[in-house]
């Protein structure tokens, strides 16, 4: 697995490029802006994108999901319960940008997932953890000792809850849930550095 970290619009997202090096496909997760850059960068490895995958539905996570659909004719998948606010912008947060034009409406999913799903992408497989709290839909992807958190767990910090269907308990069990894993577990945040559960347990307060 080589994963290609790229740092997208002005919240500084980390979109993911997850690629199976034997079979050149690839899964995209959360391309939050910088299209062209993203895309540049598939192209370049003459890549195969099977999944665009939103950890959770805000707008700075899905800004380039229209696009990346279009050109590289992947599938979108995002859990169930975010798949309202592919298409609402107040849900979204893209409803509250002060250019008009900036108003987010994605595409539908493919595919809607549920906790314990699995994802397949060449040779690589990916399990879906629900993690709600930052929306009701936020998901972690698990795939041995990798897991890419979204903005449910950061190095030193965790994702807001008081947005749209926002939930403080929902994300405190979230946390626990998370916390039982492996301590070598290697985190890669929807925002900010990569870290361990070693490390994120000793630095985060919140956990």
């Amino acid at each position: 697995m080589l994963i290609k970290r790229i740092v997208v619009g002005n919240l500084k997202v980390n979109c993911y490029l997850v690629i199976d090096e034997d079979t050149k496909k690839a899964i995209i997760i959360d391309p939050g802006a910088n299209k062209e850059a993203i895309l540049e960068k598939v192209n370049e490895q003459n890549l195969t994108v099977k999944y665009i995958i939103n950890t959770h539905v805000h707008a700075d996570h899905i800004g380039a999901n229209k696009y990346l659909l279009e050109e590289t004719g992947a599938k979108l998948l995002v859990h169930k319960a975010d798949a309202e606010f592919l298409q609402d912008p107040k849900l979204n947060l893209s409803a509250y940008i002060d250019d008009p034009q900036e108003k987010i409406i994605s595409p539908v999913a493919d595919k809607l997932l549920v906790a314990g799903d699995k994802i397949e992408c060449g040779n690589l497989t990916f399990e879906v953890v629900h993690t709600p709290g930052h929306t009701p839909g936020s998901i972690c992807l698990k795939s041995k000792q990798i897991l890419f958190s979204g903005d449910t767990l950061f190095a030193r910090g965790v994702g807001r809850t008081d947005f749209p269907q926002g939930s403080s308990p929902d994300l405190k069990n979230s946390l626990q849930k998370i916390t039982q894993f492996d301590l070598n577990l290697k985190l890669y945040p929807g925002h900010g550095p990569t870290t361990t559960l070693e490390k994120a347990k000793k630095n985060n307060p919140y956990i």
